[in-house]
């Protein structure tokens, strides 16, 4: 696919294994951007050729260390300050999404601080994949391209075949995103339900639904430690489910997650590449976002709907 306006594509360190399949989809070369470390830790990116009166897009998944957000709020200070016509932060994966409240006294809403970092920096436009939470797109004052996995994860499910498909949620607040698979692909829906004692660890799970005779497929946005997923996979097991895998989008797979998941009942772990692996797994199944990133950029670029991108 080829754009017309004069737009360029730059890629933090931690994104430029996915920033070079979008251009490529795109039919441009990949920017050329200079990063200096400093002894102490500190950072400066450059850039090594003319943004001026451009179209920028800066590529870069905010996942840990906090050093791939500072990187991004740095490159596009610099895009803003050479004279970028709009500086666009594609950000496949939007950390910090999980503090989307104060769900307790005294603490911080991340994701909000996040928005004001990235606005005030001079950010023009927001490009993102399924966000933990929608309500984080009110958070910015300026426009948000929040895209799905699900125009990836459906024509993957479709094509395993599977008899007595049936989806799931691994918790209350997914089910909004599990029904919506189990409508397009007119199955029905289970939902597990946690308690959780202390941050990702589960006390106690029990499923609302029947799963008995049934291929599973659990839907989710983030998979972390991988202790509840690995937790309800088994649980489906016991509950006489004929096999179960796990679509999820971001794969940020902290800790012994890897571990887990090998010695798991899961059958298969379906995620993108909006994160890069730390660990390869039999299991684990990457799908690339690349084709959708290029997809709406492209007609973002030539003022066209994006709507048609979305399955739903």
């Amino acid at each position: 696919m080829q754009v017309q306006k004069n737009i360029k594509i730059f890629s933090g360190r931690s994104s430029r294994y996915l920033a070079e399949k979008i251009a490529e989809k795109i039919g441009k070369e990949l920017g050329k951007v200079n990063f200096i470390d400093f002894s102490d830790g500190e950072m400066q990116p450059s850039f090594d050729e003319s943004v001026r009166g451009a179209h920028v897009y800066l590529v870069q998944s905010t996942f840990m260390p906090i050093d791939n957000l500072f990187e991004l709020l740095l490159m596009v200070d610099a895009a803003y300050r050479a004279s970028a016509y709009k500086v666009i932060a594609v950000i496949p994966y939007f950390g910090y999404a999980r503090q989307d409240r104060k769900d307790k006294p005294r603490v911080a809403i991340g994701s909000k601080l996040i928005a004001n970092m990235l606005a005030a920096a001079g950010v023009s436009r927001i490009m993102t994949l399924d966000l933990h939470a929608d309500q984080i797109q009110g958070f910015f004052d300026l426009p948000v391209d929040h895209l799905f996995a699900s125009s990836i994860f459906v024509p993957y499910i479709q094509n395993l075949n599977l008899d007595n498909l049936i989806i799931a949620s691994p918790d209350i607040g997914g089910s909004k995103r599990a029904n919506a698979y189990a409508n397009h692909l007119h199955t029905d829906l289970v939902i597990c339900h946690k308690y959780r004692s202390k941050p990702n660890e589960v006390a106690d799970m029990k499923i609302i639904g029947d799963v008995e005779g049934k291929n599973v497929i659990i839907l989710d946005d983030i998979v972390d430690t991988a202790g509840t997923l690995t937790k309800a996979a088994q649980l489906m097991n016991d509950n006489g489910a004929k096999s179960v895998r796990a679509a999820i989008t971001h794969p940020v797979l902290s800790g012994k997650a890897v571990e887990k998941i090998e010695n798991s009942s899961l059958a298969e772990l379906i995620v993108t590449d909006s994160i890069p692996l730390k660990q390869k797994s039999d299991k684990i199944t990457v799908l690339t976002v690349a084709d959708l990133f290029a997809e709406v950029m492209s007609k973002i670029s030539e003022n066209k709907s994006i709507s048609q991108s979305f399955i739903f």
